[in-house]
């Protein structure tokens, strides 16, 4: 009898794992590691390591207390980040030059990445695109968020399915900041009118798909993200910062199609960086994050929420970066001046999928901001 209630238990969790593994998908948006709704280039570059140092219109979504330290008032009238990874390019843009043109707009569409993926499976596709026109000053921002992302993936294992994410996110925004004792402490809050649109799911490579708007789940909800940073005035200028991502833990409402969203997860990121100057003009930055500090992404392990940045400025107008987040390295060059931001930046994840789990996910990001 023993031993038939051990088996029973045996064979009804053997069950329950299969159906959990069959219920969920491998792909995801890494929202462990990069949490924020619209990613900077500039951040990615140094690691995504942004929580302290941050003092421009990102500030809204990495830590809206850094809108203390903005230095001038600028209207972005066009704040584009465009970023697709080595496998988009693979897929997208290799092979003979006549197929190249098509192939590219076949890569930002689902079913375009499946035909594409079909011909070279072992690979993943991954495509951003953020549009956040704003005015940001001292103490205030505010916009308007536009960001689509899509993730695809399809391995060359006999009878792999093609897995796919798809996400829309939009809305308009404010962000308030305040500086006491000097600007030593700083406190700062973001709230977004979020409306998400989004699907993650999988088929069969070999079969067109063909979406209705009923297949989408699609919600809409404020979210609120909240900061401080405290800068001690002394050399090299040690800054403690916190940013809490959906701080008030809303929910998806006025679902729609196939339910709402997913809830944002109520996130805490802490960071800590220095400052040292170098001559008159050269400052040189490093800082060090923890991403997910309260452990809602219990499956992501910590070595990956580890992030690392530097970022040496000449004359607050160029600037050369260095970091290392979710395990792999990263780089990039910035201009800024106040009608012209400008950056290419090259960084990577762990793509965290079965079958490819450990391999890195290269990907090359353009950022520009105009306006004045």
């Amino acid at each position: 009898m023993v031993m038939s209630t051990r088996i029973s238990r045996l064979i009804f969790t053997g069950i329950s794992s299969l159906a959990i593994a069959f219920s969920s998908f491998a792909i995801d948006f890494e929202d462990a590691i990069f949490p924020e709704l619209a990613t900077s280039g500039r951040a990615l570059a140094m690691g995504n390591a942004y929580v302290a140092k941050v003092d421009d219109s990102s500030s809204v979504y990495y830590n809206p207390a850094g809108l203390g330290t903005v230095r001038y008032p600028h209207l972005h009238l066009s704040n584009i980040h465009f970023e697709v990874n080595k496998g988009w390019l693979k897929t997208g843009a290799g092979g003979p030059i006549t197929d190249a043109a098509g192939n590219i707009f076949k890569g930002f569409s689902i079913d375009g990445t499946r035909e594409l993926l079909k011909d070279n499976p072992g690979n993943i596709s991954h495509s951003r695109f953020n549009f956040l026109p704003n005015f940001t000053a001292r103490y205030i921002s505010f916009g308007y968020l536009l960001s689509i992302r899509q993730r695809a993936a399809l391995s060359s294992e006999p009878g792999a399915q093609y897995e796919y994410a798809w996400r829309r996110d939009h809305g308009p925004y404010v962000a308030l900041n305040l500086s006491l004792f000097g600007g030593i402490f700083k406190l700062g809050a973001s709230v977004t009118w979020l409306m998400r649109k989004e699907i993650i799911s999988q088929s069969d490579p070999n079969t067109k798909i063909d979406l209705s708007e009923g297949d989408y789940k699609k919600g809409s909800a404020p979210i609120i993200n909240a900061g401080t940073k405290i800068t001690l005035p002394v050399a090299w200028l040690p800054t403690f910062a916190a940013t809490m991502h959906n701080a008030t833990e809303q929910d998806f409402g006025n679902a729609s199609g196939a339910g709402k969203p997913d809830a944002i997860r109520n996130t805490m990121d802490l960071g800590f960086s220095v400052t040292p100057q170098i001559g008159k003009v050269i400052r040189w930055h490093f800082e060090v994050n923890y991403k997910d500090f309260t452990g809602e992404y219990s499956d992501v392990s910590t070595s990956r929420k580890i992030t690392f940045g530097s970022e040496l400025d000449i004359a607050r107008t160029f600037f050369f970066r260095l970091g290392y987040g979710d395990g792999f390295g990263s780089a990039g060059l910035g201009i800024k001046t106040r009608k012209l931001e400008f950056d290419l930046t090259t960084y990577a994840v762990d793509n965290g999928m079965e079958g490819y789990k450990g391999n890195e996910d290269r990907r090359f990001a353009m950022t520009i901001s105009t306006g004045f």
